[in-house]
């Protein structure tokens, strides 16, 4: 079996501009002939427009009023800065394909947004500091009454600053499952499923109230998860919990699988986990900016060893 080797980038920007063109501007009879053209150029050219017809199908899922500007508002390959989101999903292996189709198109269109892998830090209206980590998206509604935040997926870190406005007006930062409202404070929100939400605090305070109406006050190192239903039990937040702003993930006595789950988050692809090795302990500090880094470290350090499957899929498995 052979590996399925990228388009060359250059063709993957030319066959973008063609995406865009041909679903969602008008083309003329001497713009067709032209495309048919390109097409038929060479083999590589029928490949990058593979990937790209693939692409159509990904845009073609979402609604009629959304396709376009979601299309249109990517960054575009070619340019000086490369080739921006659009030319890297044209790139992405076959589990890159199903992590875009899974998104919604709430989250194509959330005014910040990361990919995976990927981490952004803002300066909010306010002065407040807003921090996405990996595959996060985050829509701001901050006006006269509120600074509000809707986490539509991931997960941040926030970093209140006093209300400049006349008027004070709350932080609050909503999930499908309840809003946390900040009280001077620095906090992360992450949305663990689409059930389920976790708050950590790690100054100050934090007021959670479920959609359900229930609620309860978080002190500077407490986190808890709650879904709509109802909250968890208050845990205490790890020392290192927000140790993924800077780039690393610290273990503490923790299971295998659960390390390589949060690895997972930072890579396209499939990493998965055999139950043989699953239970085994570690602690140390990995990676988060080169997994690939972090599955070598893991592998001379625990009698485990790294298997490639295809070019989405890694697996460990005993030694």
């Amino acid at each position: 079996m052979t590996a399925d080797v990228p388009p060359d980038p250059a063709l993957l920007s030319e066959a973008a501009d063609w995406l865009i063109a041909l679903r969602y501007g008008e083309m003329s009879e001497r713009d067709t002939a032209a495309f048919a053209r390109w097409r038929q150029q060479s083999p590589a050219h029928q490949q990058a427009w593979a990937r790209a017809e693939t692409m159509l199908g990904t845009f073609a899922q979402l609604p009629p009023q959304i396709g376009p500007r979601a299309l249109r508002s990517l960054p575009r390959p070619g340019r000086r800065t490369g080739l921006g989101l659009l030319g890297a999903m044209l790139l992405a292996p076959p589990a890159g394909w199903l992590a875009w189709r899974q998104l919604s198109w709430q989250t194509w269109m959330a005014d910040a947004r990361t990919a995976i892998g990927e981490q952004r830090t803002l300066q909010l209206a306010d002065g407040s500091q807003l921090t996405l980590n990996t595959a996060s998206a985050v829509d701001l509604r901050f006006n006269r009454d509120e600074r509000r935040i809707r986490l539509l997926a991931g997960e941040i870190l926030v970093l209140t600053q006093a209300d400049p406005a006349p008027q004070h007006r709350p932080f609050l930062v909503e999930t499908p499952q309840g809003t946390a409202r900040a009280l001077g404070t620095r906090f992360s929100v992450r949305r663990l499923d689409d059930d389920t939400t976790r708050v950590a605090v790690f100054a100050h305070a934090v007021e959670v109230q479920t959609v359900g109406g229930a609620s309860r006050r978080l002190r500077d190192g407490e986190t808890v998860d709650f879904s709509a239903a109802g909250m968890g039990a208050v845990a205490a937040v790890e020392a290192n919990a927000a140790a993924w702003t800077q780039g690393m993930l610290v273990a503490k006595n923790m299971r295998l699988a659960d390390v390589l789950a949060e690895l997972a988050r930072y890579r396209a692809g499939a990493l998965r986990c055999d139950p043989a090795v699953a239970d085994l302990r570690l602690s140390g500090a990995l990676s988060l900016r080169n997994t690939e880094a972090s599955l070598a470290t893991l592998a001379r350090s625990l009698p485990l060893r790294i298997e490639r499957r295809g070019a989405d899929q890694t697996m460990v498995v005993p030694r």
